[in-house]
């Protein structure tokens, strides 16, 4: 009956670790259809703007015949630009939707699954170890084996591909190519979600703007534009031009504070930068300058991208895995004696996945099993070579092989096994 009972598959247990599967192609449809009412706002605006201006000067009499065709040739140029982009839009919504209807039918696979020992929960579970595998690989930047992958296993469609690509470029032209414009790009398309969350990356962004601006307009190796300080070296110059575009760049972005800031001293602290060059080593403008803010922005990226989607911080395939290490692991998977049949001391066996060479080392940091229910046989043993029965169960088996009396045998060892004195056999407690 123990058996039987764990054997049997809860689906909504399983389904813990998809809950993002769904929350991906949501997020994408929202921002697709905020995007196309972008854009039907605008040009429906200019149309309208135009047409009122042809009118007026119609009523007017002061627009000729060619006036007012040309006019009307504007209109129909920015009604057909717009037709183009929805077109775009409707062939990435019916791309959504395909995704969307692939992976409710691939969850939906799991309800009509009553047991974990179903021949079709072997091939569910191998699609989502690729699921796994795929946002394991494309989170490490490796996106072309991930997409390569889903084609080989035919999963395309249960994987963002797409869209991790675009959040694995930016996150590389933040860290390594020191440009914010990419990410700024992004910021804009997903403009209103951001605000719902109180998201400051785009302000950290702006703020990186304003820090280069500031470092080229004090750089000492100035251009053309550079003026002289009234050092006696003469050797530090400042480039007016960037230091007057960097102030009127913090007017215009900075001068606000993103909501659910609390750093309310950080405008002051960029507006002194302009007092130092890029060598300081007066803080906090040192920290301002550094190059590993770079790395900062990058990491605020992936985590205001993670949050948007609703992903964890973590790869699925680490979480699958530290909970699969923790339910299996006991304290006596990293105890002093070695799991190993050679071994008599040993209390475990070497059929424990924790206990094996791959993931042993793996299992340290992880908690231990919770269990709140025990599945251990009544009136525990435990032989000399570390293997535990229950003890009723031990001695049906000792009878039906033909056991001494007075002797016991490894059930898995069998007849051919070593035997030993029940005076050998000890009784053991669940701690």
């Amino acid at each position: 009956m123990a058996n039987l009972a764990s054997a049997k598959l809860d689906a909504e247990s399983h389904l813990l670790l998809d809950q993002t599967l769904l929350q991906m192609p949501l997020q994408l449809a929202r921002r697709n259809l905020k995007t196309a009412q972008r854009y039907v706002e605008r040009d429906i605006a200019s149309v309208t703007k135009d047409l009122k201006a042809a009118v007026a000067a119609a009523t007017k009499g002061s627009a000729t015949q060619a006036d007012a065709l040309k006019a009307l040739d504007k209109m129909i140029a920015t009604m057909k630009g717009l037709e183009k982009k929805l077109v775009t839009l409707q062939e990435e919504e019916m791309k959504i939707h395909r995704s969307s209807k692939a992976r409710i039918e691939h969850l939906e696979e799991l309800y009509g699954m009553q047991s974990l020992m179903d021949v079709k929960y072997d091939g569910w579970s191998r699609t989502r170890l690729s699921r796994l595998l795929v946002d394991y690989l494309l989170r490490s930047g490796y996106a072309e084996s991930a997409a390569l992958l889903a084609k080989e296993k035919g999963i395309e469609e249960l994987v963002d591909v797409d869209a991790f690509e675009l959040c694995v470029k930016i996150e590389k032209s933040l860290r390594e190519g020191h440009k914010v414009q990419e990410a700024l790009n992004w910021c804009q398309d997903n403009k209103t979600a951001l605000k719902k969350i109180d998201s400051d990356l785009e302000y950290q962004l702006r703020l990186q703007q304003f820090i280069e601006l500031v470092r080229a307009g004090t750089s000492k190796d100035g251009g053309d534009d550079v003026v002289h300080d009234a050092d006696e070296d003469g050797d530090q110059g400042y480039d007016t031009a960037k230091l007057l575009q960097a102030r009127e760049h913090a007017k215009k972005y900075l001068l606000t504070p993103p909501a659910g800031s609390t750093d309310i001293g950080l405008v002051g602290r960029a507006a002194g930068l302009m007092a130092f060059d890029s060598d300081t080593e007066v803080e906090p403008y040192k920290t301002l300058y550094s190059q590993s803010r770079w790395s900062d922005l990058a990491a605020l990226f992936l985590h205001t991208h993670n949050s948007l989607y609703s992903l964890p911080g973590r790869p699925l395939l680490h979480i699958a895995l530290s909970a699969g290490l923790s339910a299996l692991k006991t304290p006596a998977c990293h105890s002093i004696y070695t799991s190993v049949s050679s071994n008599s001391a040993s209390s475990t066996t070497t059929v424990c996945p924790i206990c094996s060479t791959e993931l042993n080392e793996l299992a340290v940091n992880v908690p231990y099993a919770h269990h709140s229910k025990s599945i251990v046989e009544n009136d525990p043993v435990v032989l000399p070579n570390g293997r535990i029965y229950g003890r009723e169960r031990l001695k049906k088996f000792n009878e039906k092989v033909g056991t001494e009396k007075g002797w016991v045998r490894d059930p898995i060892a069998g007849v051919s096994g070593k035997r030993w004195r029940e005076e050998e056999v000890r009784k053991v407690f669940i701690s």
